[in-house]
């Protein structure tokens, strides 16, 4: 990846928000991170959650990140071992992240999965795109929470990790997330003033004892 791949592009508004220490040891570093914060330096913009970090945990290593507008828990490596085996951990796939986002519209079924193939749209970065023949395999679980006047809250679980993954998945049947701006319709975009779109819940192995962990950061929205 070249170092102007490595970047965004996009200037966002500067966030006032804290991000908020779940856990802290010398090997991990798990926060809950505001939506409109990066996760890492931008191209333009360098105020991000490593950045804010760095002064107080200088050895933190990203091996986990959220999109902008996406608020919730991300997990940081405090050590080298920590990096390998956190980096291992995402590989295999044994880290469970679960979603809760509001979307349009009511959902007719109360669960199930969408099994959808991704890749990049290189005419439009950095947007994804549904491509059953050229994309990448992609599944997401949902569960219908709550339905409310024409939204439905659900909680998402990722089975794969893609770029902007939730967000294209719910948009290909008809239920994007209110307040996204690169996949849903000017009505459910305006629905909301941020991405409603919340990273609750992360599991992983302790990277230093092996024990299995749990954090969980309530929904704002």
């Amino acid at each position: 990846m070249s170092d102007e791949q490595k970047f965004t592009h996009h200037v966002p508004e500067p966030c006032l928000e804290e991000v908020e220490v779940l856990h802290v040891d010398e090997h991990l570093i798990v926060v809950n991170k505001p939506s409109g914060l990066l996760s890492v330096p931008g191209r333009y913009v360098k105020d991000c959650v490593v950045h804010r970090l760095q002064f107080d945990h200088p050895d933190i290593r990203v091996v986990h990140r959220l999109d902008l507008d996406t608020s919730g828990i991300i997990a940081f490596a405090n050590s080298q071992h920590a990096t390998s085996d956190l980096n291992r951990q995402f590989r295999e796939r044994t880290i469970g992240k679960e979603y809760e986002a509001l979307v349009f519209g009511l959902l007719d079924e109360d669960a199930g999965d969408i099994d959808v193939p991704m890749r990049p749209d290189p005419e439009n970065r950095p947007r994804q795109l549904v491509d059953f023949e050229a994309g990448k395999p992609s599944l997401t679980r949902f569960e219908v929470l709550e339905r409310m006047e024409n939204v439905t809250r659900v909680r998402l679980l990722p089975l794969t990790g893609r770029s902007h993954q939730l967000r294209i998945h719910m948009m290909h049947i008809g239920h994007p997330i209110l307040g996204c701006d690169l996949y849903a319709h000017p009505e459910a975009f305006s629905a909301a003033d941020r991405l409603c779109l919340h990273a609750k819940v992360l599991e992983l192995d302790h990277p230093g004892t092996g024990e299995r962990m749990k954090f969980i950061a309530p929904v704002n929205f």
